[in-house]
């Protein structure tokens, strides 16, 4: 597990991705003494940017701190598929949990999607962000059959898609596999541009951005306070914890544990080797691939995960990791040029169930967090910036439940 008192970005990633930084990001200014605000978010990666957008939009009184640059940590090791589909397929979610809650889930996840598309372009925050399908390919013991249940419940509950058999996927995306699922409903983007768009409109609302270190936190009934380590306190009505994959101490979870992953762009493509949509594709099996490409016809491809959250085995692995990501690429897109433009790994947090854990800390009223995404990183985020804004107004709801941070691990049943 990561060591909250001592990881910093180069722990979270290494490489360089070929995202842009966007916007000017606000200035980061230091504490020269004690404040207050209604909200005070611990973490300047999407998930903090997203929280103080939508805080402040909501006209909380807002205060963002971060130790080090705002998105540069795992935001920035982002691959940016926002896809509605979980890690857990809806069939196998079902097993865990029963269709109904199942269903619920991707509904909602489906709807952070479509509320994270509409809140980019009413904010105009560009992004490089467009709306994508995905195509989800038949990939080692999941093949038609299993794919084809998949469907079917998608539709009972009421989500889009439909099946493609192996001549229809080879001709219309010139993928040679023996099926998959198309659907509408995602969306890809600049996660470093889309982070410090985000903090900019809410610094233009009158978040402050404090440049420091939270070193510990303490709740009451009625309020919160954060320690920082230069000696300053902030006191809050409530704190959101938003540090990515680095867990404080006062955070527990059965279910939680932190990988590693891999990714490489290529240099740009001819426009014929690059598959129609331009969807976002992954693989039906445990241990995915993932691809999509860029404006500017790069084809960025991941995957290669371990359970290993350790900074210098990650490092370490990159060649022998982007090797096998070129040969995946020419596997699964023969015509792709097997250049190399950039190449990066990071940490990133996944839960035993595929579903981030999101809300109250157990034990502190006035604290709340979220972590866990798996490969939804983007989708939770907003999710998380949602329910979290209800939480502090006031608003309690029976699906707030389905992502509560001390729920009991379902595979232990």
């Amino acid at each position: 597990m990561l060591d909250p008192d001592s990881t910093r970005h180069e722990d979270l990633r290494s490489g360089a991705s070929p995202w842009l930084s966007g916007p000017p990001r606000p200035t980061s200014i230091g504490l020269d003494s004690d404040t207050r605000c209604d909200v005070a978010i611990i973490g300047g990666g999407i998930t903090g940017a997203l929280a103080a957008e939508h805080l402040t939009g909501l006209g909380h009184d807002v205060i963002l701190v971060d130790r080090e640059r705002e998105g540069f940590g795992s935001t920035a090791a982002s691959t940016a598929m926002l896809q509605w589909e979980i890690d857990l397929p809806l069939r196998r979610l079902a097993e865990l949990y029963g269709f109904e809650k199942a269903a619920d889930v991707y509904r909602r996840s489906f709807k952070a999607v479509e509320g994270l598309i509409e809140s980019v372009a009413t904010l105009g925050l560009g992004s490089a962000f467009h709306p994508r399908d995905t195509v989800y390919l038949a990939a080692g013991d999941v093949g038609p059959p299993e794919l084809r249940e998949e469907c079917a419940l998608r539709v009972k509950a009421g989500l889009p898609g439909q099946l493609l058999d192996h001549t229809t996927l080879l001709s219309h995306y010139g993928f040679d596999r023996a099926a998959a699922i198309v659907s509408p409903g995602s969306a890809e983007g600049d996660p470093l541009s889309l982070c410090h768009a985000l903090l900019h409109v809410a610094a233009q609302r009158g978040a402050r951005l404090v440049r420091g270190e939270a070193v510990a936190f303490d709740t009451t009934a009625s309020s919160a306070t954060v320690q920082l380590a230069c000696g300053r306190t902030i006191e809050a009505g409530h704190v959101v914890l938003a540090t990515g994959y680095v867990m404080p101490d006062c955070v527990h979870s059965e279910l939680h544990r932190v990988a590693s992953s891999w990714a490489i762009a290529t240099l740009p493509q001819a426009s014929e080797v690059l598959w129609p949509g331009p969807a976002l594709v992954w693989e039906a099996s445990e241990d995915y691939i993932y691809c999509r490409t860029t404006v500017d016809g790069r084809i960025i491809i991941g995957g290669e995960d371990e359970d290993d959250d350790d900074p210098e085995r990650r490092k370490a692995a990159g060649p022998q990791k982007t090797a096998a990501l070129l040969a995946k690429l020419q596997a699964l897109v023969p015509g792709a040029a097997p250049t190399l433009g950039h190449a990066w790994s990071g940490a990133f947090g996944q839960t035993e169930d595929g579903l981030p854990l999101i809300g109250r800390v157990p034990g502190h009223p006035r604290l709340l967090a979220a972590y866990g995404y798996g490969g939804n990183g983007i989708t939770f985020s907003y999710l998380a910036s949602r329910l979290m804004g209800a939480l502090i107004g006031g608003v309690e709801a029976p699906w707030f439940s389905h992502f509560a941070i001390d729920r009991p691990d379902p595979t232990r049943r």
